[in-house]
């Protein structure tokens, strides 16, 4: 099986897919923390001179939501493409 060519190509563009992904959601994550260490104070403006929310709240929750989506993306993939490949290696290794 190891030595099918589908299935080393299987493992490299899902396994490119994954850290691509990790890759994206670590620079978004990082930010925010660098945002967090170096300009606190500009995450603590109000959005508006008459609210209560910062700036920091819908940017916070974009990163978890940035989380879910890319999460999201991935199962995508691998239901489709990643699913397909795999249903064709186990076909011809019978």
């Amino acid at each position: 099986m190891r030595n099918n060519p589908k299935f080393r190509e299987l493992v490299a563009k899902r396994n490119a897919f994954a850290w691509t992904l990790s890759a994206i959601m670590l620079i978004i994550y990082f930010g925010f923390i660098l945002i967090i260490a170096f300009n606190k104070a500009w995450l603590g403006t109000l959005l508006t001179s008459t609210g209560v929310m910062t700036i920091g709240f819908p940017i916070g929750v974009g990163v978890i939501l940035s989380a879910i989506a890319l999460t999201g993306i991935y199962v995508y993939r691998a239901n489709g493409e990643f699913d397909e490949m795999n249903r064709q290696i186990i076909e011809e290794s019978r």
